[in-house]
């Protein structure tokens, strides 16, 4: 089984498409191990997107993750990372597959409705970021 977070952005917050997305990720057999609202400081905005740091988006990025309570989610599935990131479909609403959750509910590249796992490492890390392993213990009995 893999782990992988899913982050529900600000925009879709706001929009109050939680409930929505959070049932298209279990009716398409994700597992919730954990889930909370939230909001982002900007440090743990930097430190979360980190890796793009060099990149001309991070203070928007950051910014933008900011703006407003998140949903971040430890989900769990046999091949997680990628189901999800075929659930979740391009970065950019315009180029989404129809039925993913950015075709449906993001507006833009910038406000595109939800984060996923790129990898299997970075999908345990993310997941650790947001959730002690007690908290997905908790849920995972």
């Amino acid at each position: 089984m893999e782990r992988t977070l899913a982050i529900i952005k600000p925009d879709a917050v706001k929009k109050n498409n939680a409930g929505d997305i959070i049932a298209m990720i279990q009716q398409a057999g994700f597992k919730v191990l954990a889930m909370k609202q939230t909001r982002l400081t900007p440090a743990q905005a930097g430190a979360f997107y980190e890796v793009h740091k060099e990149r001309p988006f991070y203070g928007e990025l950051c910014n933008f993750m900011c703006s407003g309570a998140v949903v971040p989610i430890a989900l769990e599935k046999e091949n997680a990372v990628a189901d999800y990131r075929a659930l979740i479909g391009a970065t950019d609403p315009a180029e989404a597959a129809e039925g993913t959750i950015r075709k449906r509910f993001a507006s833009s590249k910038g406000e595109n409705a939800v984060h996923g796992s790129d990898s299997v490492e970075n999908g345990v890390n993310e997941v650790a970021f947001f959730f002690s392993e007690s908290e997905i213990a908790a849920n995972n009995a």
